[in-house]
Order: structure tokens, then C-alpha cells, then sequence
């Protein structure tokens, strides 16, 4: 099985900011979110992480008895050019509708979600074809500590349907979800499941 696992919550959350390629770490609650997950992540034998600062401490605090994790570039959060870290509440409407109807705008400067799509989907396509890999072993699991925008895009390919489905979903910090594997094909089997904190 492959478990996505979305970081815990920076203080660019709290603050609704839209943050792709800026380095932020996690706050006290992202790191008690991390702490949480560790549980149920027990089974994993390997760990793939975005680059980026959030992902990478995440799977330090959630998966500490994997003593390697492989940095993966493609799964980097969505490059957002000159709206890096605007509030969200400062795209007017009609922005926001730009990109919520056209999966292929650009943000200026940045990327597009078809071009996350294509970096997150190859990926998991070779994940897919090859039979050896933990996607099709329900004993092996291999654990993805990313972004929102990546892991949408991973929910979406084990469906098989359209990205744009990632703007009908909500996603949490420190969730997980889980693809598998049916005769061969992907299935998403839980999406966007929160452990509980310990008090």
C-alpha cells in the first residue's frame, strides 16, 4: 500500500497564505499533528518526502524507525510564481475562477496543476508498473510525506478520473490516505483520515 501523508500545519496555514516553494517549519500543533500519525504508521518499511521543510520534519517526527527517506523532487508542493505567499483571500473572483475552471493555468511565474499532475502521475505510474513495488504488496507499505496539491493529485489518479475532482475535496494537515492496488489497478481506499491527538 502507499500512504500520502500531508504535513502538519505551519503558521502559513494559520495565516490562510498561499505557500508552494517557500521554506516554512512546522508549528508546535504541525508537530504534535506529526506525532499523532506515528501510530499508524508502524508498518511502514519506506519513506519518500518532498524536499521541502515541512515534509521532510513531518516524516522525522512520524516515522522515525525508517532510517532512510528518499527525497523526491516530484513531490514538491505546486510552485504558485507571483502568488506565493499572498493570503488567499486576495485573489479576487475572477482569479479564482480562472484557475478553479482552467486546470491548465499557470500561475504567473509558477505552475500549473495539469503540470502537477504530470510530475506526481509518472511517479506513481512507475510505481504501478512495476509488480515488485509496495503499491501492489499488502504487507509492504510505502508512506509519501507531501503537500495538498500533490496528494490531491495522487487521490485523483487512483480514480481515474479528471485533477480538477481536487477542487471538490478538502484535505487536513496531518492526514493520511491510502491507495492499493485491485487486480493490478489503482484504488483509492481512505482519503483524508486525521488521527486523533494525544492530549
Amino acid at each position: 500500500m502507499i500512504i500520502l501523508v500531508r504535513h502538519g500545519q505551519t503558521a502559513t496555514n494559520v495565516e490562510g497564505l498561499l505557500v508552494g516553494m517557500t521554506d516554512v517549519d512546522l508549528t508546535e500543533h504541525g508537530r504534535r499533528q506529526a506525532l499523532a500519525l506515528r501510530p499508524h504508521l508502524r508498518d511502514v518499511a519506506e519513506v519518500w518526502t518532498s524536499p521541502l521543510l515541512r515534509a521532510r520534519a513531518t516524516a522525522l517526527i512520524a516515522l522515525p524507525h525508517v532510517a532512510h527517506h528518499e527525497v523526491v523532487d516530484d513531490l514538491r508542493e505546486i510552485n504558485y510564481g507571483a502568488f506565493e505567499g499572498r493570503p488567499l483571500r486576495s485573489l479576487s473572483a475572477e482569479q479564482w475562477n480562472h484557475f478553479v475552471t482552467n486546470h491548465d493555468a499557470v500561475y504567473d511565474g509558477g505552475e500549473s496543476l495539469a503540470q502537477v499532475d504530470a510530475r506526481v502521475h509518472a511517479s506513481l505510474e512507475g510505481l504501478s508498473a512495476d509488480p515488485s513495488s509496495p503499491l501492489h504488496d499488502p504487507e509492504r507499505h510505502l508512506a509519501l510525506v507531501s503537500h495538498v496539491s500533490p496528494i490531491k493529485s495522487a487521490m485523483a489518479w487512483a480514480l481515474g478520473v479528471s485533477g480538477t475532482v481536487a477542487w471538490r475535496s478538502r484535505l487536513e494537515n496531518g492526514s493520511m490516505t491510502t491507495i492499493t492496488a485491485r487486480r493490478g489497478e489503482p484504488s483509492l481506499l481512505r482519503f483524508n483520515v486525521v488521527p486523533a491527538l494525544a492530549d
